[in-house]
């Protein structure tokens, strides 16, 4: 079937008028080009702006039933999203998801809910992300396709996109809640396949075993896609391939991965069925990662009902253009996603009101160093904030203010309100078997505070941090 069959196929089946199938097909001229804008519209169906604006509501309203983010989304940018998600499936049918997953109230693992509910909130572009990947499954029977980046670049962000488009199996790797083994990457993996595919007699069946009774169960032309994010992160000991993935896969078997660059030396992948790498740091990708943070921009300036007043008063009291202030704080930002999460925040809640566009922060490391020091952490070294930060980073795992607090051997309520005023954008608070727990939030402020430690090494406070965990942690089992 050619993609203009298809789309008159999917405008019956949303119960599309005449006018709005005519509009639907002349929009989306083919899978590989992009969408006609508004005025391109406009001429090529001889009709009024007005006309346009009111069949693509009409359009955007009934696959929103099929596409809900089409409801959710404001502003420009619902043509692409409608545009990207047509052609997925165009070229791959969904997954075939078992009944008794489709009866959870979430088509996600419950361990990740939460985590991949918070990455899509937002998620903007990275379309040729998906593109080079839907055309890496489309010329190869079965592989392995890695996507390489540094912290926050957003590669967690596109995996989640993902997985809540596909319904993929998945597993995010994390460092800091300790869900980072091969025998947990194993388990979740075993049950969400179990699930899916109904497998009899595979609760104890290994990786390859796994893969090979799927690919066995898979209708012609659907495929297997297992998405796996933060390798970097993967505590294994040496020897055979992370997670012990296979070397080789059935076909119609693929696995989508993420990884922070590392050198050749530490490479862990071995596989001897196709594989590609795509590197967001790459020159063929400036333009694409550009125009994806400049996507990020304007959907918060225009979108974010949190952020949005606070950002147009800052960028109008300023009279600056809004092209310009989009251009500058996309070109500051160094392509890192993580850099535009904490700065559009910043500013729409009055953090720069002394500062001036160019007086912003350039890239991510500055950014901390600049919070770092607005916080008085170099004037006052020592104080309760910063060894509440290096008590995090010591422990690595996710802990209870209570914890924190008779290890730096302060007030319960003191402690707490280091880390949900001063230091709350930066951690993450989550519940622990039924406990309230902080770990460090982001990888790239976990980097900044380690190189911290490494720079001033001979500097006491680490030193009394680290004592003090050693005597808590004795008492405790005294």
């Amino acid at each position: 079937m050619d993609w203009q069959e298809f789309l008159k196929g999917e405008s019956g089946t949303h119960e599309l008028s005449p006018e709005q199938t005519e509009t639907l097909l002349s929009a989306l001229l083919s899978p590989e080009k992009a969408p006609l804008n508004q005025a391109q519209l406009e001429v090529k169906l001889n009709t009024s702006d007005d006309n346009v604006k009111k069949r693509l509501g009409e359009i955007y309203k009934k696959f929103s039933k099929s596409f809900p983010e089409l409801a959710s989304q404001q502003g420009a940018g619902k043509l692409r999203t409608l545009h990207t998600k047509l052609k997925q499936k165009y070229y791959q049918p969904s997954q075939p998801v078992a009944a008794t997953q489709a009866s959870n109230s979430s088509p996600y693992p419950e361990e990740f809910r939460s985590l991949i509910e918070e990455k899509i909130k937002t998620f903007c572009g990275r379309r040729f992300v998906f593109e080079t990947f839907q055309q890496f499954i489309t010329e190869n029977p079965c592989g392995y396709f890695t996507i390489i980046g540094d912290a926050g670049m957003g590669k967690s962000s596109i995996v989640a996109k993902y997985v809540s488009e596909h319904k993929s199996p998945c597993y995010f790797n994390i460092l800091v809640e300790r869900r980072n083994r091969p025998e947990l990457f194993l388990k979740s993996i075993r049950q969400q396949l179990i699930d899916r595919y109904q497998l009899r007699n595979s609760e104890e069946a290994d990786l390859p075993t796994l893969l090979t009774k799927v690919a066995r169960k898979l209708p012609a032309g659907e495929r297997l896609v297992i998405a796996v994010d933060a390798l970097d992160e993967v505590e294994q000991e040496p020897g055979g391939n992370l997670l012990h993935v296979p070397k080789n896969l059935p076909n119609n078997v693929y696995f989508l991965l993420t990884r922070r660059p590392y050198s050749l030396d530490k490479k862990r992948l071995l596989v001897e069925v196709p594989q590609k790498e795509l590197d967001l740091r790459g020159k063929k990708y400036v333009n694409n990662n550009q125009d994806d943070i400049k996507e990020y921009i304007e959907f918060v300036i225009n979108t974010d009902s949190e952020y949005k007043n606070g950002l147009t008063n800052w960028i109008q009291s300023r009279s600056i253009p809004h092209t310009i202030f989009v251009d500058q704080v996309a070109n500051k930002s160094e392509n890192n996603f993580m850099y535009l999460r904490y700065v559009l925040p910043a500013i729409a809640k009055g953090d720069y009101n002394d500062f001036s566009l160019t007086q912003l922060p350039d890239g991510l490391r500055q950014y901390y160093q600049n919070h770092w020091v607005r916080m008085g952490m170099d004037a006052k070294p020592g104080q309760l904030m910063e060894i509440v930060l290096y008590i995090l980073l010591e422990i690595g795992t996710p802990i209870p203010c209570e914890m924190i607090a008779g290890i730096a051997e302060e007030d319960e309520c003191d402690v707490k309100k280091v880390l949900e005023d001063e230091w709350v954008e930066y951690l993450k608070k989550q519940n622990v078997e039924g406990e309230i727990c902080y770990t460090i939030y982001h990888a790239s402020f976990l980097d900044f505070l380690k190189a911290k430690r490494e720079m001033d090494a001979k500097r006491k406070i680490f030193k009394e941090v680290n004592q003090r965990i050693t005597e808590y942690l004795e008492k405790r089992m005294a």
